[in-house]
């Protein structure tokens, strides 16, 4: 089972092709400002060193978070061009997870992965010494993330006065997550599809409706609504950005 690995959740655009044995071939990055870039010659590439042509791969993943909106969209748009362009299936995978599936081997006991959320928040989960997803993802100030647990991931560098002791490793690795999803797919576990975990709103809001300019006439002038009660559209129904779907 041949798989072509990428992940652009994190700072690290990370790119690897192979099996649930070996890895032919990986490249990592670090630049968020890059991402699109990166990726498309990262996979270029990893595929030349490798020696592995398109027709080759059994299937491609793409980290699906959580991470900020633009750098998710880079790596799941990838992976499901793709997947649509080679006939192959395209999966994702939750990028703490492959952060944990390292970081398990030196852990020794229940630990944290955490990477950054900005806006002074962190994503985190919380993992059995054997790398098992306890709890979460979730996204939270760093201060609300449990104590005296060892933490994984960019948080831990970004608020060492905050979280536990530091483990590696800072970012995912695009070589583990291919061993990762090959083993499960060979095993016939399934993989979620290539769908993105943001946990929060997103930063764009869609615009209303512009107020008008002209005063209302006093006839149709309206009750103020007594004190407590909601006023206008905002007192129910779904914000605009709830059902917005990844493009």
């Amino acid at each position: 089972m041949l798989v072509l690995a990428f992940d652009t959740a994190t700072p690290a655009v990370t790119v690897a092709v192979g099996d649930a044995g070996r890895v032919l071939a990986q490249r990592t990055v670090v630049d968020a400002r890059r991402q699109g870039e990166l990726l498309a010659v990262g996979i270029g590439e990893v595929l030349a060193e490798a020696g592995v042509t398109n027709s080759d791969l059994d299937a491609v993943a793409a980290g699906a978070g959580p991470g900020p909106y633009t750098g998710l969209r880079v790596g799941l748009v990838t992976a499901r061009v793709l997947g649509s362009a080679l006939g192959i299936a395209a999966y994702g995978f939750c990028t703490l997870d492959i952060i944990a599936a390292e970081a398990a081997k030196a852990a020794g006991r229940e630990f944290l992965v955490a990477t950054d959320a900005r806006r002074k928040e962190l994503y985190w989960a919380r993992y059995s010494a054997e790398g098992v997803r306890l709890s979460g993802p979730e996204v939270s100030p760093p201060a609300a993330l449990p104590a005296g647990l060892p933490v994984a991931g960019e948080g831990a560098h970004a608020y060492p006065e905050l979280l536990g002791e530091p483990i590696a490793p800072r970012y995912p690795s695009a070589a583990t997550a291919a061993a990762w999803c090959a083993a499960r797919l060979a095993a016939g576990e399934p993989l979620g599809p290539p769908d993105p975990l943001y946990l929060r709103r997103p930063d764009a809001r869609v615009p209303g409706a512009p107020k008008s300019v002209l005063a209302a006439p006093a006839s149709s002038a309206r009750a103020k609504p007594p004190a407590g009660q909601a006023q206008g559209p905002q007192a129910s129904g779904s914000p605009p950005w709830a059902d917005a779907v990844l493009p």
